[in-house]
């Protein structure tokens, strides 16, 4: 397994500081406290996407090398290293360190997601304060889980005990790399569980970053594990594996449904946090002032890449044509470029699969029906002509076409009219997907009212895009399956155990 001991990034890979010089030589994976390469020896880059350069050589984990990290997690499970026979309040400890060492190391992480998944770095600053707060949010809940005594007459008595559900694979996307890594891995942890994290291919950067920082404060060998690699030969192996209890995946619903497949065979606890197309509603009486750019933040915001991301703007008729002008002067008023550059808005998209995959909805929007009504320009920049950039684009629509169907995960608006209440909740409530809605109305009755009748797991009101840690995150319909954030995180993390005392 080619492993070996290192101070977590103090020599070897890290020294190169990939954050901030660009190249560096080839990293490794944390798999049982060890630092080590691929059992193939095989590889493969992650690059700058607003570049294309190289950013760093990664271990290309297969089957054999999940093996090793599921049976790692299984043991520290089982025997109790991490969950029965470790006092609450010691892991919290080590929660309350890593929220203190991640945010220690804030600027050096945000600068390290920036490069590897293109976001500007005021985002990413903001990302990585919240990954700080989520380890320590949930740190505080490890102490704070308890069950239940039901009452069962005088000659008995019933325990509801809580437990871990053990050995969880957690699998996670690109577009807010360790926030979705730290919205899984914290109350895993929290809870007891072992934990398999596989980052996505294209921003496997702060997951191993994340590993550094977890064998800095204390986590015991072969309790928290990150294998990189592609995700049919990495991903795919901890569905099948028998010594994997739970999977949580963040990503799309093509994926979210193959794996409710695998899993079903096993019947894996499964928790799925997929798609959307959700509905951003602006009303005749909107403070349009905070609508606009609310609106178009909604949907540009980083670069789209949001499931969440309010892609389908219903505008009510009488104020259409000053929203439509107004989200027109925002869009063009935002600067593309390298996300490290703090004068820039958008960044580029991951990589060249999804740059294409965007451009081809913008190009099929007209002969779809679609108006395009505004098309921003890439960045002038030759060090920037190889990234992979797609600038904010706005098409006048109907809900019927492509660009309003599908998830896009892009910069891609579809602004469509409406006339009354009943015409906008049937239009939002028109998809497969009901992951959350924005609604923009100064009238708190009407406000609660479309809250109510929207399906959608989150419902902002004057508001788009907050996912405070300390709540919930999920969907109905196709959107997924469970909830994050907040204590509604823990259940899918934790059994629930009756033990049963005859008192007779």
């Amino acid at each position: 397994m080619h492993a070996r001991r290192r101070p977590a990034f103090a020599t070897g890979p890290w020294a190169a500081v990939v954050y901030r010089f660009g190249m560096a030589d080839q990293l490794q994976m944390y798999i049982d406290g060890a630092w080590v390469d691929a059992r193939s020896g095989d590889r493969f880059d992650t690059t700058d996407p607003a570049t294309g350069a190289v950013l760093a050589s990664i271990p290309r984990a297969g089957s054999d090398d999940v093996e090793l990290a599921v049976a790692a997690a299984r043991r520290t499970f089982d025997d109790g290293t991490w969950g029965s026979a470790v006092a609450e309040r010691d892991r919290a400890a080590i929660l309350f360190r890593m929220a203190e060492l991640v945010r220690a190391q804030q600027r050096e992480l945000a600068e390290l997601e920036v490069r590897d998944c293109g976001k500007p770095i005021g985002d990413a600053m903001g990302d990585i304060a919240e990954v700080a707060f989520m380890f320590e949010y949930y740190a505080g809940w490890a102490t704070k889980i308890s069950g239940d005594i039901p009452p069962v007459g005088p000659d008995a008595m019933s325990l509801i005990v809580k437990e871990p559900v053990g050995v969880c694979g957690l699998i996670v996307p690109w577009n807010y790399p360790m926030l979705m890594a730290a919205q899984k891995v914290a109350p895993a942890l929290a809870t007891g569980c072992t934990v398999v994290l596989k980052p996505a291919e294209q921003t496997p950067l702060t997951a191993l970053r994340m590993a550094a920082i977890a064998e800095q404060a204390g986590i015991p060998a072969g309790v928290f594990n990150v294998v990189t690699g592609i995700g049919a030969e990495a991903g795919a192996p901890l569905l099948t594996h028998p010594g994997v209890d739970k999977i949580s995946f963040t990503g799309s619903k093509a994926v979210g449904q193959m794996i409710q497949r695998t899993c079903a065979d096993q019947l894996k606890r499964v928790t799925l946090e997929l798609g959307g197309k959700s509905p951003n509603i602006v009303f005749a009486d909107a403070a349009l002032d905070r609508a606009i750019p609310g609106t178009s933040l909604g949907i540009f915001g980083n670069q789209g890449e949001v499931c969440s991301a309010g892609s389908r703007v219903f505008v009510h008729r009488s104020v259409y044509d000053d929203v439509l002008q107004g989200m027109t002067d925002f869009a063009a008023g935002m600067k593309l470029g390298s996300g490290l550059d703090p004068e820039t808005t958008m960044g580029p998209l991951v990589s060249a699969q999804q740059r294409d995959r965007v451009q081809a909805y913008i190009d099929s929007g007209p002969a779809d029906g679609a108006t395009l009504a505004y098309a921003g320009q890439r960045p002038d920049d030759p060090a920037l002509a190889g990234g992979y950039f797609v600038p904010p684009t706005i098409f006048e629509a109907t809900n019927g076409v492509r660009i309003a169907r599908e998830e896009i995960f892009g910069p891609v608006a579809a602004v469509i009219p409406f006339s009354d209440l009943d015409e906008v909740v049937t239009m939002s409530n028109d998809t497969e997907y009901g992951l959350a809605a924005a609604i923009w109305t100064r009238d708190i009755g009407l406000a609660l009212r479309t809250a109510r009748a929207v399906r959608a797991g989150v419902v902002w009101i004057n508001d788009s895009q907050p996912a405070p840690s300390e709540t919930m995150w999920g969907g109905y319909k196709q959107s997924g399956i469970g909830r994050e954030l907040g204590p509604y995180a823990l259940d899918a993390y934790l059994e629930t155990k009756q033990i049963y005392i005859n008192l007779g």
